[in-house]
Parts: C-alpha cells; structure tokens; sequence
C-alpha cells in the first residue's frame, strides 16, 4: 500500500481494475443468469436485460459516483472544511426540491414529452444552484465564506427545502407521492440509454474542468490571503466551483434521488490512500467513488433480493457514522483542516 499511494499513476491503474472487475460483477448478478451469448444477441431476452437495463444502470452509477465524490472533494478544499459535502451545503436539497416541484405540478409533461429528461437535471441544477448561492450569501463575512457559518446555514437551508418536499408531498396525488418518496432515497434503476447519455454530458465536462482547479485549490489551501499573494482570484473559483458542483450534484439528484455521503467518504478514503494533494485527490476521488456508488448499488440489488434496497439507505448508513468520526476527531484535535 505504501508504494501505491506513492504512485498515482499505479493508484489509478489499482482504481480501474477494481472497476473493471465490480462492472462485470454487477453485469452478471441478477435474477436472471446471463451467458455470454448476451453480448451478441442485444434482440435477444438476455440481450434487452443486459444492454437495456444493467448496462445503463452501471454507466449511471459509475458517472455519478464520480460526480458525487469530485464535487465532494473540490467543495472540501475550496471551503477548507472535510466536513463541507455539497449534500450538507444545501447543493443536493435545493435540487431536489426543483425536481419534485417539477413531478408535482408537470407529472403529466413529463410523461408525455419524449425529451423531458433533459427537463429533470436542468431543474435540479437550476434548484442547486440558487440553494448553494443562497447558502454562501448568508454564511458570507467580510473575509469572505466563513466556514464556521457555512455548515449551519447549509443545515438551515437543508432544512427548508426539505419542508417545502413534505409540503409538496403532502399535496400531491398518490402515483406522484409514491414516485417521489421511491426517488427520494435513492434509485438507479432506468430503462433505456437517454438518463445515461445526458448523464455522460454532464460528467465529462464537469470533471475535466474540477481536474483543472487542482492547482489553485493547492494554493487556496495556504489560506485565502496566501492564495491571493500568490494569484489567485478566489472570488472567481468560488464561483466557477460552485457552478461545477450545482451541475454535477444537481444531474445526479435528478436521476438518482438523494445519495448522500459519498462526497465526504471518498474524499477522505483518497487522501488517507494518495495524500491531499488536489491535482491527484480530484481524479482519484472520481475513481473511487465510481467503484463506491457502483458497489452499493450491486449491494442493493444483493442483500434484498429479488426486491431492492433503496441505494441512500446504504450510503446513508455507512456515511452517517462516518460524519461523527470525522466530527469528533475535529473537536479533538480543536478544529483544523483533516
């Protein structure tokens, strides 16, 4: 293990084949038993399981793993907090407040119109956006974010939109209460390729320009006077940064329901594995987080079988105990960057 967090390049090789080896696992793993012959015959009823259900649902869970975990990792260090997840900053509530409005009051457009997919992550990103800038707005002082507000008014605004959910919930018919509570805690399951080409339209410009900052989120680290002395603009990679993180976040939330989580475990896990250095913990966190998200939603499928564990409820339950850890070993440590 020394020797691989040495390496990034081997890190990275050690990363991909962990993928290689959970996407034929999770290809394979299902009620029904595929050959290989699935492969060759897409007309076939093996071949329409394979290439219209698992490998949509696995390409959906890798991207958004990756989005989740990148975002996660560039939020902690711009705000220079490991307990910054952009789900705890009001980024994922304020989508999925937009989307359920959106199923509530335009359910039946939704259904009717073929390209209403694009409607579902343009909302989400749009409800992200305004919760993370409303978030920065009122945790803001005059040396700029103060991370000490930040999570309490992210708390505050997470709180909200989740009452307006309830709200909305309470109000809506019973098919539309079922979807939306079913896509609440967290689902990957999609028939068809258009979730996942949207998805791939998001996730690879996303991560290419998050890849980009890891230089000045470096420097940023210094402190933002340091940061400043040395050229970076900081107002201006707030605000690029938080643009990137509304839109990846806010794709995801729209196709996946609530996940929360694996933006403040994975991080975490790279820096213990590679070290915090961001021109390598942004591409490895996207990494590991596609084989976390991958991996919880293969345990999903797995351990309720042949019913389906809600995939929130798993990252939930790993990353709330995870979140005290790292909180108590702040409080003892007095604070500090981890």
């Amino acid at each position: 293990m020394p020797s691989i967090s040495r390496s990034p390049v081997l890190f990275r090789l050690v990363l991909l084949l962990a993928l290689v080896v959970l996407g034929a696992a999770s290809l394979n793993y299902g009620a029904l038993q595929l050959d290989h012959t699935a492969w060759l015959t897409p007309d076939s009823d093996q071949g329409r399981v394979l290439y219209q259900l698992r490998l949509p649902r696995l390409l959906l869970t890798l991207f958004a793993g990756a989005l989740l975990a990148a975002t996660g990792a560039a939020a902690q260090s711009l705000f220079r907090n490991p307990l910054a997840d952009p789900s705890l900053i009001g980024v994922s509530a304020g989508a999925a407040l937009a989307v359920v409005t959106l199923m509530v009051f335009a359910g039946g457009w939704l259904v009717q119109h073929r390209f209403a997919e694009f409607a579902m992550p343009l909302t989400a990103f749009m409800g992200g956006l305004a919760s993370t800038w409303l978030v920065m707005r009122l945790s803001r002082s005059l040396a700029g974010v103060s991370v000490t507000t930040l999570l309490l008014t992210g708390m505050a605004i997470n709180a909200i939109a989740m009452a307006g959910i309830g709200a909305l919930k309470y109000l809506s018919d019973e098919l539309t209460l079922r979807q939306a509570s079913f896509w609440l805690m967290g689902n990957f399951s999609v028939q068809g390729w258009m979730p996942v080409i949207v998805l791939t339209c998001v996730a690879f410009p996303v991560l290419l320009l998050l890849a980009r900052e890891g230089r000045e989120l470096n420097l940023l680290l210094l402190g933002v006077s340091q940061a400043q002395l040395l050229g970076v603009d900081v107002a201006k990679l707030q605000r690029r940064l938080v643009v990137l993180c509304a839109l990846g976040v806010g794709s995801v939330v729209a196709f996946g329901g609530l996940i929360s989580f694996v933006g403040l475990i994975v991080p975490h896990l790279v820096r213990l594995l590679s070290g915090p250095d961001n021109r390598h913990l942004l591409p490895h966190s996207a990494l590991l987080g596609a084989f976390f998200l991958s991996l919880a939603d293969l345990l999903s499928r797995m351990l309720a079988s042949p019913a389906e564990l809600p995939i929130g409820i798993l990252t939930a339950l790993v990353g709330g105990p995870f979140f005290l850890f790292v909180l108590l070993y702040r409080m003892r440590r007095g604070g500090g960057y981890a």
